[in-house]
């Protein structure tokens, strides 16, 4: 246990000193979005609140009925929007914003102890984690470690991963996104000195890269295991265009998730892995010139397919991170095209005009085409990782002071 704790230590002093190791030019009149980003974020999401009623969450606007469409706290989506509230709350010192966030992670709380889900680090780290961060209360370690337990309570040694999709028997199903969840187990073998979370984080990844990934980097989106033997039995890209594309989100999903693996193991072949994957989605021939993705790769009526604002936003934040991690032309390259990516999405066409969409932050997303579900719309993640991605930025610059 007190290796574990060393590591962990070790492992926060590198990623602090890693972090500013690189610097990287930021662009006054960019930060001066930024800013005025924060403001007009906090309006759009004071209209979100009074549109939403009891504990319901917010999922998107929808385009057909003119709606603000929400879920309960069960739907994987549920903590981005505490999250984004958190967000904006430390930007903006609103105190409406903050006793929102509070009110929703009331409603949110129970999901502690839901097994039946992979998701709980989208939906628990990127709110009650956010939420320890700024208050770190002990009520709310004891909710994340409830959560790691619950997560972790889906992870099959036999298979190597945490169990993505529950479906019918025969069926183990794991999909690119579940990358994002381990840092959840990260964060509890930190807290507790338990080395569990570690591993399985550790062997779910290693997992993922050696069968979710092709020749080239690009990943699928699903993978189904014989849950008896461990043997892959198919793969699969749900909600991409075919089984062989490259969606977008997906790209996203596995770039941010090694990244989030390099920092909390600092092991080269993760390193490695978010290389790749950053080099397979930002040299590919039909990455727009404003860097917002088309929600996949190999649509087939590119250049008119629709993009994936949140993909953008996704990578965006991640490939701040990762500029850090790497050589100087590399890492400037990286941050030159998250840059990019973060100036697009602060502009038309991307931004919602103020008061419209329901209080979302940005529009033209793209869900799930295969089955028509939240297509060319706003989503939550879309505004969290936006957001993140805006504060990774202002943090280059205050480096320099």
């Amino acid at each position: 246990m007190k290796k574990i704790k060393w590591l962990a230590a070790m492992g926060l002093l590198f990623f602090s000193l890693s972090g500013q190791a690189q610097e990287f030019k930021t662009s006054a009149s960019l930060l001066k979005t930024i800013k005025t980003n924060y403001v007009k974020a906090a309006d759009q999401y004071k209209i979100m609140m009074k549109e939403l009623e009891g504990d319901r969450f917010p999922k998107t606007f929808s385009n057909k009925t003119r709606k603000l469409e929400t879920s309960g706290s069960g739907w994987w989506c549920s903590g981005f929007y505490p999250g984004t509230l958190l967000y904006l709350h430390e930007k903006t010192n609103d105190q409406a914003l903050l006793t929102e966030a509070n009110r929703m992670l009331g409603h949110l709380e129970k999901e502690q102890f839901n097994t039946t889900t992979h998701d709980l680090g989208f939906m628990m780290f990127c709110s009650f984690g956010n939420a320890l961060a700024a208050d770190p209360k002990p009520e709310y370690k004891k909710i994340l470690l409830n959560s790691a337990k619950s997560l972790a309570s889906r992870f099959d040694p036999k298979i190597g991963c945490i169990k993505s999709w529950d479906s019918k028997e025969g069926d183990f199903l794991v999909i690119i996104d579940n990358m994002m969840n381990l840092e959840l187990l990260f964060w509890a073998t930190r807290e507790t000195g338990d080395s569990s979370y570690y591993k399985i984080a550790v062997t779910h990844a290693n997992t993922t890269m050696k069968n979710h990934f092709r020749p080239d980097h690009s990943s699928y989106h699903v993978v189904n295991y014989n849950p008896k033997t461990g043997a892959v039995q198919k793969k699969h890209t749900a909600q991409g265009y075919a089984d062989e594309s490259a969606w977008a989100r997906g790209q996203a999903w596995g770039l941010y998730g090694y990244i989030v693996m390099y920092r909390e193991t600092k092991e080269k072949v993760y390193l490695d892995m978010a290389n790749e994957i950053a080099s397979f989605v930002l040299k590919h021939p039909n990455m727009p010139k404003d860097k917002v993705a088309y929600w996949d790769f190999n649509a087939p009526n590119i250049p008119d397919a629709l993009r994936d604002v949140s993909a953008a936003a996704i990578m965006s934040s991640g490939l701040f991170e990762l500029a850090k991690y790497t050589d100087r032309k590399t890492g400037q390259f990286y941050f030159n095209n998250a840059e990019q990516m973060l100036k697009s999405l602060s502009a038309a066409p991307y931004q919602s005009l103020p008061g419209t969409n329901a209080g979302f932050i940005l529009q033209h997303s793209v869900g799930h085409i295969p089955e028509n579900t939240e297509v060319d719309q706003p989503l939550t993640y879309a505004d969290y990782y936006y957001v993140e991605a805006m504060k990774r930025y202002e943090a280059f610059n205050a480096k320099k002071k």
